[in-house]
């Protein structure tokens, strides 16, 4: 039986082109996470980001035919999930804000599941409570961003990707990803003034 998981991203897209449905498994493993965060944080949206990541993973195996080896398979992947997430994005109605002016999230589960949170093993109790606190005003301070702004943040803070290949993901040259990287990061800035981090 073969061991999917020592196998590069590039030898389990062979396998999955040969019909090989394990293979294809395993590529799913490896990104369902990635892919369902990503579009989940340019959504805001629990149910609609499952909706888009089961889209986004159909059209992968639509495509993976057209997939070149030459290239990463996560700059390929995430760039379908990009897309797919914007295409949603272009079709929806204006998202409702909160009085505050942040996103609504449908449960305080899709808040803490989404918060970017700083925890190490030997932080006290209240350093956890102020650090997920922190977090989740810094994701809110996200969701505030345009799409695109938000997409790149993301890919470069959270998903640490380098600007060369957040550049191929949204299609974009090399300097308006970096544009929108510093443009995002003065607008966080803004938005988290008051915390004085």
């Amino acid at each position: 039986m073969q061991d999917y998981k020592s196998l590069s991203d590039q030898e389990i897209v062979l396998l999955a082109r040969k019909g090989k449905e394990p293979a294809y498994r395993e590529l799913i493993g490896r990104y369902q996470r990635p892919v369902l965060s990503l579009i989940y944080r340019i959504v805001r949206d629990r149910e609609k980001a499952e909706d888009l990541a089961q889209e986004t993973f159909i059209k992968v195996l639509n495509a993976i035919d057209r997939y070149d080896p030459g290239y990463k398979f996560s700059s390929w992947i995430f760039k379908i999930a990009h897309n797919t997430a914007l295409d949603h994005l272009r079709r929806k109605e204006p998202q409702t804000l909160s009085l505050d002016g942040s996103p609504h999230a449908s449960t305080v589960e899709e808040v803490e599941a989404s918060a970017l949170t700083a925890v190490s093993e030997d932080e006290t109790p209240e350093e956890f409570a102020s650090n997920r606190e922190l977090g989740a005003q810094i994701d809110a301070a996200i969701s505030r961003l345009r799409p695109e702004y938000r997409t790149a943040i993301l890919l470069r803070h959270h998903q640490a990707r380098p600007y060369e290949e957040i550049a191929e993901i949204m299609g974009l040259p090399l300097g308006t990803v970096k544009t929108y990287i510093h443009r995002a990061r003065n607008e966080l800035r803004h938005h988290l003034a008051h915390l004085r981090i």
